[in-house]
């Protein structure tokens, strides 16, 4: 049963439970307690692909709260606080901008919490179960051209993370939203004007935030790991052709350590997993100015 099989107001009375909406994302189970306007209809439409935990027979990896403060603060100039687990708390955001603040929440939830994975920061997708990294510093394209290659047919397994497996090499997907900031939001609706986006958010913290709605295959498949193949470090240079630079290695590898949330704390492991990362994949810098000029070539390159 999938959260989109619920209407929404089934969604906003779970959230509003005690024990909260419970869903499958990737390899873990979280729970989510949420009593805010306008919340559950945008969150019912993003994730509506993904499956009720209740089918799982799985315990809560993550339980998370979005709370509205008692008292004055609830109604003059009202905020909503992200809590995890209890008493750890973000800075409150505006309460019509509960959806940034718990996917930001959720990210900070899993960096700081899933140490089982070497945790790269990084866009990933697929084609098949060979993935491509896009390692990339704010304002460097990574999710505006994660977006295009979505909307392309490529897999998506996370935006943000790349949960890979130090043991196997393997990358587990946790597909979810792809948050889209100020003018790639534009970028995006005229890529594909058949693109899903939740509401747009101004005047946060990074500027005005969209979410593009995470293609259902992809969602459908978030058992189905990969393997490292490419690593593509993407810089976006308005007008700029799109052009293709191999790296090389030792570059590579310092490259995917700097990326890394939790390197030092793996210690050892996280070394060798790098290590094996960078024999086994080839690494590029990518230079573009217009989404679909790169996302050819990064299909031509994923064909040779």
């Amino acid at each position: 049963m999938k959260i989109g099989t619920l209407t929404p107001g089934e969604t906003a009375r779970r959230l509003k439970s005690r024990d909260g909406l419970a869903w499958r994302a990737g390899p873990f189970v979280v729970s989510l307690r949420a009593d805010v306007p306008a919340f559950p209809e945008q969150f019912h439409l993003l994730y509506g692909e993904h499956r009720l935990a209740e089918e799982i027979g799985k315990t809560n990896d993550f339980r998370l709260e979005l709370a509205r403060p008692w008292g004055l603060r609830r109604w003059w100039r009202p905020k909503v606080f992200f809590e995890m687990d209890g008493p750890t708390r973000m800075a409150p955001f505006p309460l019509d901008h509960a959806l940034p603040l718990f996917e930001w929440g959720f990210n900070y939830a899993i960096a700081t919490r899933a140490n089982q994975y070497l945790l790269l920061h990084a866009a990933v997708v697929a084609q098949g179960e060979r993935a491509l990294l896009l390692p990339g510093l704010p304002g460097s394209g990574k999710s505006t051209l994660c977006a295009a290659l979505v909307l392309r047919g490529w897999r998506l397994l996370s935006d943000e993370f790349g949960l890979l497996r130090p043991g196997s090499g393997e990358l587990a997907p946790l597909p979810g939203s792809i948050a889209l900031k100020n003018a790639s939001i534009a970028v995006i609706r005229a890529f594909d004007p058949a693109a899903v986006l939740g509401p747009e958010f101004p005047k946060t913290r990074k500027g005005t935030v969209a979410h593009l709605r995470p293609p259902p295959e992809s969602v459908q498949d978030q058992e189905r790991v990969a393997r490292p193949v490419w690593v593509v470090s993407p810089r976006f240079e308005a007008g700029a052709a799109a052009r293709l630079v191999p790296l090389p290695r030792d570059h590579g590898f310092l490259r995917l350590a700097h990326n890394a949330f939790n390197y030092e704390l793996q210690g050892e492991r996280g070394f060798r997993a790098v290590t094996r990362m960078t024999r086994e994949c080839r690494f590029f810098d990518l230079t573009f100015g217009d989404p679909g000029e790169a996302v050819a070539l990064l299909d031509e390159m994923a064909a040779s």
